[in-house]
């Protein structure tokens, strides 16, 4: 092989990493949650949703390039960067997200189930078996991290494929909705916080930073390819969610009702009928499926540093949380109130997270001598501040 052989060879794996970071990334947001809350908001906002989803965008960009730069920068990973920001807040930071990542995986669990339950008629246990037997599989082949990446790209495209399909069928008002993008006729601030914390919150902001990592991208050189991937990564997320506005605005713009039992398969039988309906089942599938090896991988990232045995079988360690993810569901179900905890939980991972980030990107015994751009650290302050008072005001508010 010729020297320029194996450097292309390179580059293309680097690309594939980078590519699939961003998915990785893009697909652990778009979980069961993610289709609801996008088809709720549209049922409540109707066009002026477009602004939201704009807004939230444009935060999630200055969370995301924050996390990732300053993270690969280091070339260190979330709870190593906090501890040495102030000692002992990598633990706390990986307590969070792994609780966090541990319920909400059990909830994506049941995603699957309910996906393979929508397209297939099988019950839903059966359904979430098979597919923890799935994400099982990825982490015992031989190079699990390419094997992710390629499973989160496969799937990330079927899924939007088929919601650009359901979008097609629906004919919503564009005129309308491009309009009240930019001139909306509500703001809903309850609801950018919302799309916020369901894109970055908890686990997923640092999913596609600790996948970099994995694979060995890190340092100054790397910065370029850094702000590609994080991009991507965000507006994937966003063109998935325009889509499903888009289609669910098409059906309320025809007259049809959407069901509050389960708004996002609503949309999709009422846009394209019963092929639209089993369409929707691919569609949750894919995203609890992905959300699953999102969860799992990330959430084990955060603590695997802290023993030299957890680092050399992480791959276990992951299968290990995938299968006691899937027992609990098929044993107690989704525990409601442990879900509520963890999504308030959630909340706080983003501007906790974020905070120790901003303040480590100033620590030159983290960054050396590189120096993070002020704008950068003054929008992601903001953005911390935004998501603070809300998760404040959303702790205030269930105690009352």
């Amino acid at each position: 092989m010729s020297k320029g052989d194996a450097q292309n060879m390179k580059q293309d794996s680097l690309r594939s990493v980078i590519l699939g970071a961003a998915f990785l990334m893009a697909t652990s947001a778009v979980g069961p949650g993610f289709l609801t809350q996008t088809t709720v908001f549209t049922g409540q906002l109707l066009a002026s949703f477009g602004f939201v989803i704009l807004i939230s965008v444009v935060l999630d960009i200055f969370a995301q390039l924050n996390i990732w730069r300053v993270l690969t920068i280091s070339g260190k990973r979330a709870q190593e960067v906090a501890n040495e920001t102030i000692p002992g807040s990598g633990y706390l930071l990986a307590a969070l997200v792994t609780f966090g990542g541990l319920v909400f995986n059990i909830g994506n669990i049941a995603g699957c189930g309910l996906g393979f339950n929508v397209l297939l008629d099988i019950p839903v246990w059966i359904g979430a078996v098979i597919s923890a037997v799935i994400a099982i599989a990825i982490f015992l082949v031989k190079e699990a991290g390419k094997a992710m990446d390629m499973f989160v790209k496969v799937l990330g495209v079927i899924m939007l494929g088929l919601i650009a399909y359901v979008v097609y069928e629906a004919q919503p008002p564009l005129v309308e909705a491009a309009y009240r993008t930019v001139l909306p006729e509500r703001i809903d601030a309850r609801a950018i916080v919302t799309l916020v914390g369901g894109t970055v919150g908890g686990y997923i902001t640092f999913a596609g930073a600790h996948r970099l990592l994995d694979a060995g991208i890190s340092g100054p050189d790397s910065m370029r390819q850094v702000n590609r991937s994080a991009v991507t990564g965000i507006m994937l997320t966003a063109a998935i969610r325009v889509m499903l506005f888009l289609a669910a605005l098409g059906v309320i713009a025809l007259g049809l009702p959407i069901d509050p039992s389960n708004p996002p398969a609503s949309v999709f039988k009422n846009a394209a009928g019963m092929f639209g309906y089993r369409t929707f089942g691919i569609v949750m599938w894919a995203a609890a499926i992905t959300s699953v090896v999102g969860a799992a991988f990330t959430s084990v990232s955060f603590f695997k540093n802290f023993h030299p045995s957890i680092e050399k079988r992480s791959n276990l360690v992951i299968v290990g949380f995938i299968v006691f993810s899937t027992i609990v569901f098929l044993f107690i179900g989704q525990p409601i109130g442990v879900l509520l905890w963890a999504g308030t939980i959630n909340g706080f991972i983003l501007p906790i997270g974020l905070s120790l980030v901003l303040l480590a990107s100033r620590k030159s015994t983290v960054v050396g001598d590189y120096h993070h751009p002020i704008w950068l650290q003054i929008l992601g302050w903001v953005v911390v501040i935004v998501m603070g008072v809300f998760s404040v005001l959303t702790v205030v508010n269930a105690t009352r």
